[in-house]
């Protein structure tokens, strides 16, 4: 089959080179010109896509990379995988919109769409198909079958594979579950039909709210337990002992990424529209999870008060500046805003992370140095916000004062969040 990818970030271009590689004829689809003469030559910039594998694709045919929507004419499915950001608390849909045009002035009768954007209930079937039908001229159900089916990426992931992640799938009506369902068949071990769409844009949300929920859980308990005289981690691993009604979750210096700062608040938003009520349990999370990076700043300034030292004029390492263990992805990474309050009060800021990649460096609003012994023995403080596994441990434990946000370090200069 002819297949689009609309979107060639870091849910669309692993799905486009999958389904390249299970047999379709598949056409990368961004506006963004320099992502596509990057991918037409065989770089790829997304973790969990290797060079190779997209050079691969590249060379057998079946997959190429335009902005050129002309090119898009002919499709038998298409895949909108574009952003969908917040603004100002509020989903931004403009990007679901635009493709939903461009698609639909080359939607053909019997051709399928399908949603995979994170979005709120009743997006597909509200807001989708609406402009699908009237750039086309069809009609949903009738000339042209559609549905929606969550990303469930997790970037860097060794544990969870692309493939055997289980698939959630939905359709319009019986028909369109039927092909979206086969499709997905042929790359994913595992799909999950549910009865529709909006149980589909849910399900997604769910998944999301209940992480950022435990998380922010825990993450008030991190500044809590030390005032108790408790030591938290320990209290986490004396309760994962428990085999049944307890998930692990750890404290962190914030959450970041685009599911859990981010999507949550879709369902918030929708909920205040339709029902006029706060959704409090998302709302209160995410206040919580928003004053982390405070609380590290509170907890190194109290350390260096300890030492006789102000923060303004100290100078400061941060370690593991991306949002993840191991990943690439700097989106709404907590480590932004922990480097922007230790500036603000006049500290000497250096990050250190040898996952960012060069084209993103440009992002960081701090100098990015190796973490070198030189350079830790030189700081008056060093802030482990993400363990990398790049990162030399034993090394960072030397450090005159060690800020350790992932329970990783041990030593008499290292303190826990």
């Amino acid at each position: 089959m002819q297949i689009v990818v609309a979107g060639q970030g870091y849910v669309g271009l692993p799905l486009a080179i999958r389904a390249a590689e299970a047999g379709h004829r598949v056409v990368g689809y961004d506006v963004d010109e320099g992502r596509v003469a990057r991918l037409n030559a065989g770089e790829s910039y997304v973790e969990d896509v290797p060079s190779a594998q997209l050079r691969a694709v590249l060379d057998t045919g079946a997959y190429f990379a335009t902005a050129d929507a002309a090119a898009l004419a002919g499709y038998d499915i298409a895949v909108i995988t574009v952003p969908t950001p917040l603004r100002d608390g509020a989903p931004d849909l403009t990007y679901i919109e635009s493709c939903a045009r461009t698609l639909g002035e080359r939607l053909r009768p019997g051709a399928t769409v399908v949603l995979e954007s994170t979005t709120y209930p009743g997006t597909t079937e509200e807001l989708l198909l609406p402009i699908l039908e009237e750039a086309s001229g069809l009609r949903a159900g009738t000339d042209f079958l559609a549905g929606f089916s969550p990303e469930r990426i997790t970037p860097g992931s060794r544990r969870f594979s692309f493939e055997g992640t289980p698939k959630l799938v939905s359709g319009i009506d019986s028909a369109s579950l039927k092909v979206i369902k086969d499709f997905y068949d042929g790359i994913f071990q595992t799909t999950v039909p549910v009865s529709g769409p909006k149980v589909a844009e849910l399900a997604k949300l769910i998944e999301n709210t209940f992480r950022l929920v435990n998380i922010s859980l825990i993450n008030e308990l991190a500044t809590l337990a030390k005032p108790l005289g408790a030591d938290v981690w320990e209290a986490i691993d004396a309760a994962a002992t428990k085999p049944f009604g307890f998930m692990r979750f750890t404290p962190g210096p914030g959450v970041g990424g685009h599911c859990l700062p981010v999507d949550p608040q879709f369902l918030a938003w929708k909920i205040r529209q339709e029902l006029g009520v706060p959704f409090r349990f998302v709302e209160l999370a995410a206040n919580v999870n928003r004053h982390m990076p405070d609380y590290v700043v509170q907890r190194l300034a109290e350390a260096l008060a300890r030492r006789g030292m102000p923060v303004s004029g100290s100078r400061i390492l941060l370690l593991g500046l991306t949002y993840k263990i191991n990943a690439t992805d700097l989106r709404e990474s907590p480590s932004a805003r922990v480097a922007e309050l230790l500036s603000d009060l006049g500290a000497e800021v250096r990050g250190a992370d040898p996952n960012v990649p060069d084209s993103d460096r440009t992002r960081l609003k701090l100098p990015l140095v190796e973490a070198t012994a030189e350079e830790i023995a030189a700081s008056d403080a060093v802030v482990l916000l993400m363990d990398h596994a790049a990162f030399d441990f034993a090394m960072i434990e030397n450090a005159p004062y060690v800020l350790d946000c992932r329970n990783r370090l041990s030593g008499p200069t290292v303190e826990t969040l």
